[in-house]
């Protein structure tokens, strides 16, 4: 399994119901669902290396 890093985030609390909201909808925890959307970001961006991205998935 692949380390992760911790790190405090501090996030307003109207987003924060936001993304709850959006992590039930998709069956995921707020933490998968943050790392989830800054993954795409990072994907969309140019910023991951190539094979990076789906390595966990297969």
């Amino acid at each position: 399994m692949a380390k992760k890093k911790q790190f405090p985030l501090r996030i307003d609390h109207e987003l924060y119901a936001a993304l709850e909201q959006w992590a039930q909808d998709e069956f995921r925890s707020v933490n998968a669902q943050i790392e989830f959307l800054l993954r795409e970001a990072a994907k969309r961006a140019g910023r991951l290396r190539k094979g990076k991205t789906d390595q966990k998935r297969s």
